[in-house]
């Protein structure tokens, strides 16, 4: 089967044709005859299957015939993600240049302003995440009362990311008699039962088993440990000769943290995550389409339906806690029938995630065949953990330090003092406590000069902490056992002049 048998038109086709593709997809040979018809259709592929010109090339066609209103969308797509929309965004100017159609993008980081003039014109297609969508709505800058189709894409993922309250507010403001496409990549039961509660009688299709991973994604297991996996990771990729390669990691903090260790390793490194704006992930983006950037170390934001073509890699750095996430990160190699490659880094914490993505797949993920010496390198890798727990012990002892009481901190100093014995030479202690025994009680109170040495050493031994308690603590025999220092200081008396010593010595003689 070939395009000219879909029932598009003939500017549609031409666009197609230039973009070298010539066969549909299988989900694009089904879905798109029932979009030109007119039902609702409920689409269920694997990602890099085409659901974004299932729906696309359908959609030009239909409303090439018609005219946009001011703030009156013809049609409406959420995606979950910016980069998602601005993907479909781009199909639509690919696909739609022979077609006088206007579009308007409503994403996250982009002013109101640019986005109000649009909406202003009048749009035919209208591509927006559900919370920027909203904003618009509540400023009454958009009515979706004229909406004749509606796009519901990655819809599992729309779950995840907690849009459904915001879906179905949305839903609420449409016509009842819109078309609804719904497009997603697993069908758990919350997504079936929102099927339920959006579409009509809807055309099923499902062009691949629920939650199953492309056949032509070679997958691979290496087991790791933690303090071991950015090293793995390296080892990899100098051996596979990667490429390109997306690096997926579940925590934003590490994405950064990974992107910056490869680069210091000499080796080409972008990142992308929620937390950047707009404009640098854009940037980002094509930076590695373009191939200026190597690897691309991602959160999951860039795991659902990214159209990056010829990505020969995916890591799993981290296991993902999802499942469902699984299938979607590795979905970004072998697309388009090519072949690739995905590796997933597992440590013996991440057994329970394992069981449910081998669960969901339908068999055990195969691990690499190519791991030199497991047994061995397993063995080594288990070292610097011990020493890692071996230096992180006093710190521990350090933080736990400052909580504690008075007989804490001396039994410290006795352990401190103990370790200091033992440095020195066996004769020194024994002459120190003879000296020491022999040494008259009035003593103590000499001058502190000769004590001064001691007291700077324990000083810098404790870090300075205990420098004022070491001129306190000096022992004075009949006074206690604690005197304050300012009693402890030797009277400087002012020097007398020879008028003052002649009136000293003449009240003497009248005392006598």
């Amino acid at each position: 089967m070939t395009f000219d048998e879909l029932g598009l038109s003939p500017q549609i086709l031409k666009a197609v044709s230039e973009t070298g593709y010539t066969t549909p997809t299988p989900i694009q040979a089904q879905a798109i005859p029932q979009v030109l018809a007119g039902r609702d259709v409920l689409g269920i592929a694997q990602t890099g299957t085409g659901k974004t010109a299932s729906f696309t090339l359908p959609m030009i066609d239909k409303l090439s015939r018609g005219r946009a209103r001011a703030r009156m969308p013809r049609s409406l797509i959420l995606e979950p993600t910016r980069e998602l929309a601005a993907q479909v965004a781009e199909n639509f100017e690919t696909y739609g240049k022979y077609n006088k159609l206007s579009m308007a993008l409503l994403i996250g980081g982009v002013s109101f302003g640019d986005q109000d003039k649009k909406l202003d014109r009048g749009v035919d297609v209208l591509i927006a995440t559900p919370g920027r969508l909203l904003d618009h709505c509540s400023r009454g800058k958009v009515l979706l009362t004229g909406v004749q189709i509606l796009v519901i894409d990655e819809a599992d993922r729309m779950l995840d990311m907690g849009f459904i309250p915001d879906i179905e507010e949305i839903c609420k403001k449409l016509p009842f008699t819109r078309q609804t496409l719904f497009f997603s990549a697993t069908m758990p039961p919350e997504i079936q039962r929102l099927t339920d509660a959006f579409l009509h009688n809807p055309e099923r299709i499902e062009v691949a088993r629920i939650s199953s991973a492309n056949a032509t994604i070679r997958q691979a297991l290496v087991k790791t440990t933690k303090d071991g996996k950015r090293e793995k990771l390296e080892s990899i990729i100098e051996k596979e000769n990667v490429k390109n390669a997306i690096i997926f990691c579940n925590r934003k903090r590490d994405v950064a943290s990974l992107e910056r260790a490869l680069q210091k390793a000499g080796l080409s490194a972008g990142a992308i995550h929620g937390d950047l704006d707009q404009s640098v992930r854009t940037r980002t983006l094509d930076g590695f389409r373009k191939g200026d950037i190597r690897l691309l170390v991602a959160s999951d934001v860039a795991a659902r339906g990214l159209d990056i073509p010829d990505v020969s890699h995916v890591f799993n750095y981290d296991v993902p806690t999802h499942a469902e996430d699984y299938v979607h990160r590795i979905g970004r190699t072998g697309r388009a029938g090519k072949s690739g490659t995905a590796y997933t880094l597992a440590t013996r914490e991440d057994g329970k995630y394992l069981a449910a993505i081998e669960k969901l797949i339908g068999n055990p993920i195969p691990e690499d065949d190519a791991k030199p010496a497991a047994k061995a390198e397993a063995a080594a890798a288990e070292t610097p953990e011990t020493e890692t727990e071996e230096q992180e012990a006093p710190k521990r002892s350090r933080s736990r330090r400052g909580g504690r009481g008075r007989s804490a901190a001396k039994e410290e100093a006795a352990v401190e003092a103990v370790e200091a014995v033992a440095d020195t030479p066996a004769e020194q202690p024994a002459e120190k406590a003879v000296e020491k025994a022999e040494r008259p009680a009035d003593r103590e109170e000499a001058p502190r000069r000769a004590e001064a040495p001691r007291r700077d050493e324990r000083s810098n031994r404790s870090g300075g902490r205990d420098r004022g308690r070491d001129r306190d603590d000096e022992r004075v025999v009949g006074l206690g056992d604690h005197v304050p220092a300012f009693m402890l200081r030797a009277v400087k008396l002012p020097k007398k002049s020879s008028k003052d010593e002649a009136e000293d010595i003449e009240m003497e003689s009248e005392d006598a």
